[in-house]
């Protein structure tokens, strides 16, 4: 216990003093913003990566990958395709000039200028204020669990230890304050997955043998009765795509894997970080270093989720899920009892980094929100800052809730409210960035139309007709006396497919209706 509260120690005094550092050199509202436009391709890479993999990631979804399997691998791929490769060339170069041409410093502001509509800038900063905290209650949750898991302390206690510690240095320093030290965060986290991956197949006898036994598993009869709830809803073994057109396929195909990986296009968190970069060529070198890192926790966390399968049969004659009790509480449970200790509390200390790096760069979304976006022009610069840090803390006093409600109604609470806040963003946003940034001709319009019908139609789905999320929200039983409206596979159908494909029809057409004519 004293070697774990040390390491803590000297990991929150370097956060501090990277945080120092940010404020420090935080003198002017484009500084606590966008970083003045000038951080390193190195911080960039890193504090995007940082951002983007949370302990929603580790903790969530390698949890899902103890339940479902390496089948959930192919969103590593999607994610370094489309969330690095597409993101950083296909959109953060344009998002960067685009930005410094019209001097904005969020992504609203940005959409909002492009389009010279004060409501398109201010209706994406409500969405991200109302709903940023039901994903950054993903990430709160996953780092209490593990707290709770690796002291042996109530799950609530952990969780406002974790958002005090959050809130302390995110509400001063700035963009600047929070890249820095997601820079040291994410790089703290690539080299503990490395070597516990490198540990892991070294305990199971190499890459082939232990991939062989996680294989094996689902021909024990044992198994199969453990897993048999699973095997009816499409599950195949935890090396094999479930079965398609089943209930878990969809969940598999268009929540964990559609839902996040062609969600984080449209994440506004995200892409302010290319507004912080003074030139294209910083986001060309970041290109090598994201894919790497992407690689690296995602696939590690999904490897780990899955083989921990083989560790729980072997010793206790059960699968993860069962033995864990929940699928959020395999990845914790796993470390603390497998990992050695030395290395559990430096382990611990990266899943405290993967937190810390998301929250502050969520928070720091919601605040610059409230300062910019929602009341733009009321006040001097001071105001706005103050206006940013109420805003921040309206978002961790909401995450707070989320994180205790959640987990009372969700079993994989981390991985369906990351789900949520992505479909929603891919749904509302995701056409209406391509427009912004790569269509000229589009008007405002078409913009408003667009994320508009992609808004409502997401929201709809997961009230109506998702059966996991109606469910949960209940509105669908108490209107019409049951849990979701539809029967069949389409209520295992997430969100992001029918809000996407709205979204993607209504701009396509107004764009050819109204813009496209008009410029002929």
């Amino acid at each position: 216990m004293v070697v774990k509260i040390l390491i803590i120690l000297v990991y929150l005094g370097i956060v501090g003093w990277l945080g120092y550092l940010g404020y420090k050199q935080t003198q002017s509202h484009k500084d606590y913003y966008v970083a003045g436009r000038k951080i390193h391709p190195i911080v960039m890479a890193l504090s995007y990566g940082a951002t983007f993999i949370s302990t929603s990631a580790i903790i969530g979804f390698g949890g899902l990958a103890g339940t479902y399997g390496m089948s959930v691998m192919w969103l590593t791929f999607l994610c370094i395709f489309v969330g690095i490769a597409i993101a950083f060339l296909g959109f953060g170069k344009q998002t960067r000039r685009l930005s410094e041409k019209l001097e904005s410093h969020t992504f609203a502001e940005l959409i909002g200028k492009r389009f010279d509509s004060p409501f398109l800038r201010r209706f994406i900063g409500v969405v991200i204020i109302v709903f940023m905290p039901v994903y950054a209650a993903a990430v709160m949750i996953g780092a209490a669990k593990f707290l709770q898991s690796s002291f042996g302390i109530g799950y609530h206690v952990s969780l406002f230890i974790f958002a005090a510690v959050v809130a302390a240095y995110v509400l001063f320093g700035g963009l600047k304050a929070v890249m820095f030290s997601d820079a040291f965060q994410g790089a703290l986290m690539f080299l503990g997955m490395l070597a516990m991956l490198i540990w892991l197949y070294v305990r199971l006898g190499g890459f082939t043998p232990g991939n062989l036994s996680l294989e094996a598993l689902i021909s024990q009869p044992d198994v199969q009765e453990q897993a048999a709830s699973i095997i009816k809803g499409g599950f195949a073994g935890w090396t094999r795509m479930p079965v398609g057109n089943t209930p878990i396929w969809y969940t598999v195909v268009t929540t964990v894997i559609m839902g996040v990986g062609i969600g984080c296009l449209s994440q506004p968190q995200l892409a302010v970080r290319f507004m912080s970069v003074k030139s294209d060529r910083e986001i060309e070198k970041a290109v090598p270093i994201g894919g790497l890192f992407i690689l690296v926790m995602l696939g590690g966390a999904f490897t780990i989720g899955a083989v921990s399968n083989v560790f729980f049969y072997q010793d206790h004659g059960m699968i993860a899920t069962l033995y864990t009790g929940a699928t959020d509480n395999i990845m914790p449970m796993f470390i603390t009892e497998y990992m050695p200790e030395w290395f559990s509390s430096v382990f611990m200390v990266i899943i405290i980094a993967a937190g810390m790096s998301t929250l502050s760069s969520q928070f720091h979304a919601i605040g610059a929100s409230a300062g910019v976006d929602i009341a733009r022009g009321a006040g001097e610069e001071s105001n706005r800052l103050l206006r940013a840090k109420l805003g921040m803390l309206f978002g961790i006093i909401l995450t707070i809730v989320f994180s205790i409600v959640l987990p009372t109604i969700w079993d994989a609470a981390i991985g369906i409210s990351t789900s949520v806040f992505f479909s929603l963003c891919s749904a509302a946003f995701l056409p209406l960035y391509v427009i912004t940034v790569h269509v000229k001709k589009a008007g405002k319009r078409t913009a408003l139309w667009g994320m508009l019908c992609g808004f409502s139609v997401a929201v709809l789905w997961m009230l109506f007709v998702n059966l996991k999320q109606a469910s949960a929200v209940g509105l669908c039983n108490l209107l019409l006396g049951k849990p979701a409206l539809f029967d069949g596979m389409i209520r295992y159908v997430d969100a992001i497919i029918p809000g996407l494909i709205a979204s993607s029809v209504v701009t396509t057409v107004s764009y050819f209706v109204n813009d496209h004519r008009k410029a002929i």
